[in-house]
């Protein structure tokens, strides 16, 4: 039955049993104390004068005596009884005798609240016996079957993954065309493990296979599938390849696989019944005495290290699909696909900001233009320009701008040192990344940001961009203490030290670049996640060994600050500039730094607009330039 259809009959059963009982007892005060008489005890009391009033309907004589008890009685065929009544003055009434109380009405009224038990109890012995035994469907599948009303998603919708969509390329074939691939003995896998960062676009892959293959395509995550109480979890394992079966060849996708998937047996005191009841119910399902023909597996998780071995071996889930973070090319075919409904302005160089964005994913990437858009729709453009997707560029990565943030003199220009000095080292150690922007607005929960950017998207460190990178993060404090000494430091460097400890714990623990330790691998920490909570492991180390391991690390974070240092005071002019371009402008892009070191004052222009608008970083000099034409980005503007 449709489930529509049998809500609708439940809720007028209820209705119904609801209205007889209203009408059952309507006025049962009236009906308690109404008093049946004899005919010739109503002859008796009219000639006594003892009646006010009386209604007649057929035979049936209803009325109620001077002092309004109320009485009835049933008449014989007596014609000169009206005239005796009216003699008395008797107040008289004349009803039809099909008023009143019908057959059918006293029916409904006694019948139909058996009648309504009956049909609460069949409604829910059905419910029962379609949830395979569990009251209210708990055994029942919560898989989503998406359809073409849910909208259509192919290849063409999936960019900056090229490599995963040849990988998939062979299953949408081996749905369109099984015999294919049957007829040479080739069988295709029957679970693909799509494995990436959170946002790189799994689930969209997912989709792209079933668009392209235009075959049913289930949805379902990991947790739907776990409850409180044991062999839920396998009963909708169950009922959905039951649901699978009936609609194959079809696509089933579990999203966080992890959730149920996690290795048997690898907790402290004990296991979860439920979620491992659920797990080998699954794995049975997929390579089991049973086969499933037709029915293929997409499942994604970002934590494929926790997976148990028998999820992943062949048979299962043997094909492993990576879907990393896309490099620049991949950036700018995603940055495509997301701009087709967005009208952008001719400055707009999507090649430019995906060199801009690198580390990005695809949901970052599509963030990036929504907060353009809505950015240019609050400064009223129609279309929009480059200048929103930077500034939505910056507020993706340092955080929203915190312009109402009071600040005094002084520290504003501590801050300004301090991000001077990370941009001077920045600018002078080797191998280091370009300068993009340094900024002494508050953003997110920092005062002040110093951003760099690599020219080209970087897959591997070498030691000596990883020493450039500490000295740079110690310019900050190193500044402060050049400036202001050593004494008026300030807390501002938390951040600083916090990167730098890690950096240089990874490169003397994991990456083995001290030559005092060799290439060794030290994990002291190291932590294993069980049932959500962090197992340690611990690691046999000696404590002369711990102690060359906090020497090395704290060579290195001196040699940071030793050459910081040297820059800085070698520099220190250049270090005044940048400070002072800082207080002025308080934003400064990498070229206009170089412009400053170059003796060249930073050009700001806002097109459209004589007095710069908030946000534009324009020093106070720069307001009284003439005014402009009329822009054509801008929406126009009712005159006042």
């Amino acid at each position: 039955m449709n489930p529509n259809i049998r809500n609708f009959a439940l809720w007028v059963i209820i209705f119904t049993l609801v209205l007889a009982l209203v009408m059952l007892f309507q006025n049962p005060g009236q009906r308690s104390t109404t008093t049946d008489i004899s005919f010739s005890k109503l002859l008796s009391d009219v000639d006594q004068g003892q009646v006010r009033e009386v209604t007649i309907s057929g035979r049936e004589i209803n009325g109620h005596y001077l002092n309004g008890q109320p009485f009835s009685t049933y008449a014989p065929s007596m014609p000169s009884l009206v005239d005796k009544l009216y003699a008395k003055n008797v107040s008289i009434t004349a009803k039809p005798e099909s008023e009143g109380n019908s057959w059918l009405l006293t029916l409904l009224v006694n019948g139909l609240p058996l009648i309504a038990f009956i049909g609460v109890w069949i409604f829910l012995s059905r419910q029962m016996q379609g949830a395979g035994g569990k009251a209210m469907g708990f055994g029942k599948s919560k898989a989503k079957l998406l359809t073409e009303a849910h909208g259509r998603v192919t290849f063409e919708d999936v960019a900056g993954v090229d490599e995963a969509k040849e990988d998939l390329q062979e299953i949408v074939e081996f749905l369109r065309d099984p015999q294919k691939f049957q007829r040479l003995g080739g069988r295709i896998p029957h679970g693909v493990m799509l494995v990436g960062p959170p946002g790189t676009g799994k689930t969209l892959v997912a989709r792209g296979v079933a668009g392209e293959a235009n075959v049913p395509f289930f949805t379902i995550s990991g947790s739907d599938f776990v409850e409180m109480f044991v062999g839920v979890g396998a009963s909708r394992v169950r009922d959905m390849f039951e649901q699978a079966k009936k609609n194959a060849p079809c696509i089933i996708f579990i999203d966080e696989i992890d959730a149920v998937g996690r290795h048997r047996g690898a907790g402290l005191g004990g296991g979860n019944d439920e979620r491992e009841q659920t797990l080998n119910q699954l794995l049975v399902e997929m390579d089991g005495f049973e086969q499933n023909e037709g029915i293929i597996i997409i499942a994604a998780t970002n934590r494929p290290d926790v997976l148990d071995p028998a999820l992943l071996r062949p048979g299962r889930f043997d094909r492993q699909i990576v879907i990393p973070n896309p490099d620049v090319i991949g950036r700018e075919k995603i940055l495509r696909v997301h701009v087709r409904k967005v009208p952008l302005a001719p400055d707009v160089d999507l090649k430019t900001i995906a060199l801009g964005t690198p580390g990005f994913s695809g949901a970052d990437l599509m963030n990036l233009v929504n907060e353009a858009a809505l950015l240019a729709a609050r400064r009223n453009r129609r279309i929009v320009t480059m200048s929103e997707f930077e500034d939505a560029k910056d507020k993706v990565m340092m955080g929203a701008e915190r312009r109402s943030m009071a600040m005094s003199e002084e520290e504003k220009k501590l801050t300004a040192y301090h991000e001077a000095g990370h941009a001077i080292v920045g600018i002078y150690v080797p191998q280091h990344d370009p300068l993009h922007k340094v900024t002494i607005i508050p953003r997110g929960r920092a005062l002040g940001l110093t951003m760099n950017l690599p020219e080209a998207d970087r897959h591997s460190y070498t030691r000596q961009y990883c020493v450039s990178k500490l000295a740079s993060v110690f310019g900050g404090r190193e500044a402060e203490i050049l400036i202001f000494g050593p004494d008026n430091v300030t807390n501002g460097a938390t951040g600083d030290i916090q990167q730098a400890t890690r950096l240089a714990r990874a490169m003397v623990m994991e990456w083995g670049m001290s030559d005092l330790l060799g290439r060794v691998r030290y994990q002291g920490n190291e932590q294993e996640v069980f049932l959500g909570h962090a197992v340690t492991q611990s690691t046999n180390m000696s404590d002369e060994t711990a102690k060359l391991i906090d020497a090395e690390i704290r060579k290195l974070i001196e040699d940071g600050e030793r050459t910081a240092r040297e820059i800085l005071t070698a520099h220190m002019d250049e270090l005044h500039t940048i400070a002072k371009g800082l207080l002025e402008y308080e934003t400064l892009s990498g070229e206009e730094v170089t412009d400053l070191l170059a003796g060249k004052p930073p050009v700001r222009e806002v097109p459209g607009d004589p007095v710069p608008q908030r946000g534009s970083h324009v020093p106070a000099a720069g307001r009284g330039r003439p005014k402009p034409g009329p822009d054509p980005t801008l929406e126009p503007q009712p005159q006042a």
